[in-house]
């Protein structure tokens, strides 16, 4: 059997994090699972890790990781970009904090939504 491990790295401040990556989050609990059940004929297993960072590593957040490999390498076109996260810089208390987005298709997401973290995995997988 394959392995995919999916990694999701994201912020994390006292058990909190900020709203895109809450999303980013939100989406992988909803998908993972379905997933898991969908590619296991296909001889594929699925395995979720979460990596919280620390506000040193905040550039790193809310970034999902297929067997090592970011999102926008694995999306066909994809790239990562930045933006002002008013959510993380309440958390932190700097006002100029930027998260990182992807864009994929002429669109810009703030949180990575289930139909991106279906697409990569049926990149990879082949069976969905």
């Amino acid at each position: 059997m394959k392995t995919l491990e999916i990694e999701w790295k994201h912020f994390d401040k006292d058990g909190n994090t900020c709203i895109r990556c809450s999303d980013t989050g939100d989406a992988l609990v909803d998908v993972v699972e379905k997933l898991s059940e969908e590619c296991k004929p296909c001889g594929w297993k699925i395995i979720f890790k979460e990596t919280k960072l620390t506000e040193q590593e905040i550039s790193d957040s809310n970034n999902i990781l297929f067997n090592g490999k970011p999102i926008e390498e694995v999306l066909p076109g994809a790239k990562a970009s930045e933006s002002h996260c008013l959510s993380c810089c309440e958390l932190i208390g700097n006002p100029s904090v930027t998260c990182r987005t992807v864009e994929f298709e002429g669109q810009s997401y703030e949180g990575i939504p289930s139909s991106l973290i279906r697409r990569a995995v049926c990149e990879i997988a082949q069976c969905c």
